[in-house]
C-alpha cells in the first residue's frame, strides 16, 4: 500500500472513532437522541389577590364595624358606599377596572352598613351613625380626607357624611344615587310589615336582587353576575341571618326622611351620573341632587345606561376620582383614549369613537 493510501485508512479509522464517541454522547440508553432540559415552569412569588377583605374594628361606643380596605395603602383614598342590600365587599364589583383602578392610584375603602353583611343589626341606628361610624374607620385608618363614591342606595348616606364632616371630604361622586330630598319613594306609605312582604323573595334569591336588563352592558363583564349573586348571598346571609328582610326594610325607611341633611357648607367637587334609561333612579334626581348641592356639580348623563350607569361608566369614574374630571374616556378605533372632554366630544359627535373603555366594544 502507498503512503497515500495508509494516510486514507488512518483518517477514515480517526473518524469513525469520533463517530462513535460523539455517539455514545448523543444517544440514550433507548437509542434515541436526548433532547435539552426543558425551560423551568414559572410560578409566581406573591399570591394573586381573590377581592377585597373584610376587616374589624372596634367603635368607641363598643360596637364593631366591618370594613374593606383594597389598593395601595399610599394611593388616594376612595371610600365607596354600595347601594341598599351590600355588603363591605360590594366594591368587588368593580374590579372589571381594577388594573385601570390600581394605574390611577386609587384605595378604595368600604364601611358595611347596619344589619348587611358581618355586621350586627340595631333597628336603632339610622344614617348619622353610619356616618360617624365610617368617619372612626377612616381614622382608624390614618386617612384625613377622603373622596367619596356612592352608588344608588349609598346616596343618603354619602349626603350625612358630608353635611356631617364637609371638611374632610375632597370629592363627592353621586352614580345613579338616590337623594335624601325631594317626593318620597311610593314604598314610605307601607307597614313593615306590608314592606317586608314586598322585599322577602328578592333578598332570599340574589339572581332576583341582581337581575340587570337582558340588554344591560354589564352583561358582557365576564363573571359579572356570579360576583354580583355571591354579593348579595353574603349581605343576606353572612351571619346566618337568612336573608332576615328586618335590616332591609329599616334600610329602606330610612330613605323616608325628609328633607335630608344640609350641605350648604360642602366646598369640594361634586360629580352626579345618570343613566337616561334608570327607572329606579331616574334622570329628574339629578335635578333634585343640583338643588340641594351649593353649586358648580358636574352633570354627567348617558343614553346607553339604565340604572347600571355607575358600572357601565365605571371607568369614567375612577379617571374622575383620581382628579382628571377634565378629560373623558372613549374608544378611538381599537384602542381606549383619556383625552380632553373638547376633543373627545368632537370624536363622539362625529362618529369616530365611542364613550368609555374598549372593553365595551369587545361583547
Amino acid at each position: 500500500m502507498t503512503s497515500s493510501g495508509h494516510a486514507r485508512t488512518a483518517a477514515i479509522a480517526i473518524g469513525a472513532a469520533t463517530a462513535t464517541v460523539l455517539g455514545a454522547l448523543l444517544i440514550g440508553g433507548s437509542g434515541e437522541v436526548s433532547a435539552s432540559p426543558p425551560t423551568e415552569p414559572k410560578v409566581q412569588d406573591a399570591f394573586d389577590s381573590l377581592g377585597p377583605e373584610v376587616h374589624a374594628a372596634k367603635l368607641s361606643d363598643g360596637r364593631t364595624a366591618h370594613y374593606s380596605d383594597t389598593g395601595n395603602k399610599n394611593g388616594k383614598p376612595v371610600l365607596f358606599i354600595g347601594g341598599t342590600g351590600t355588603s363591605a365587599r360590594a366594591s368587588h364589583m368593580t374590579d372589571f377596572f381594577r388594573t385601570t383602578r390600581e394605574d390611577l392610584g386609587l384605595r378604595l375603602i368600604s364601611v358595611e352598613r347596619n344589619g348587611f353583611g358581618d355586621t350586627a343589626y340595631d333597628k336603632d341606628l339610622d344614617k348619622a351613625d353610619y356616618a360617624r361610624d365610617a368617619l372612626q374607620v377612616l381614622d382608624k385608618l390614618g386617612v384625613d380626607d377622603v373622596s367619596v363614591i356612592a352608588i344608588s342606595g349609598g346616596g343618603p348616606y354619602a349626603a350625612e357624611l358630608a353635611a356631617a364632616a364637609p371638611d374632610r371630604v375632597s370629592q363627592l361622586h353621586l352614580a345613579a344615587a338616590l337623594p335624601p330630598y325631594g317626593t318620597k319613594p311610593a314604598y314610605c306609605g307601607l307597614s313593615d310589615d306590608a314592606l317586608a312582604a314586598a322585599v322577602k323573595d328578592q333578598i332570599k334569591d340574589p339572581r332576583k336582587w341582581w337581575a340587570f336588563p337582558d340588554d344591560s352592558p354589564v352583561k358582557s363583564i365576564p363573571g359579572f353576575a356570579d360576583t354580583a349573586y355571591e354579593e348579595g348571598a353574603r349581605t343576606y346571609n353572612q351571619r346566618g341571618q337568612q336573608a332576615d328582610p328586618a335590616p332591609q326594610v329599616h334600610e329602606q325607611k330610612l330613605y323616608c326622611g325628609r328633607p335630608g341633611p344640609d350641605l350648604s357648607e360642602l366646598d369640594a367637587p361634586v360629580y352626579l351620573y345618570g343613566g337616561k334609561k334608570d327607572t329606579t333612579v331616574p334622570p329628574a334626581t339629578l335635578k333634585t341632587w343640583q338643588e340641594a348641592l351649593p353649586g358648580r356639580e358636574r352633570v354627567r348623563t348617558y343614553a346607553d345606561s339604565g340604572h347600571d350607569v355607575q358600572y357601565r361608566h365605571w371607568d369614567q369614574i375612577l379617571v374622575d376620582l383620581a382628579g382628571h374630571g377634565d378629560r373623558t374616556v372613549i374608544c378611538k378605533g381599537d384602542k381606549t383614549r383619556v383625552l380632553v372632554a373638547r376633543e373627545a366630544d368632537r370624536l363622539v359627535a362625529k362618529g369616530k369613537a365611542q364613550l368609555g373603555s374598549c372593553a365595551w366594544a369587545k361583547k
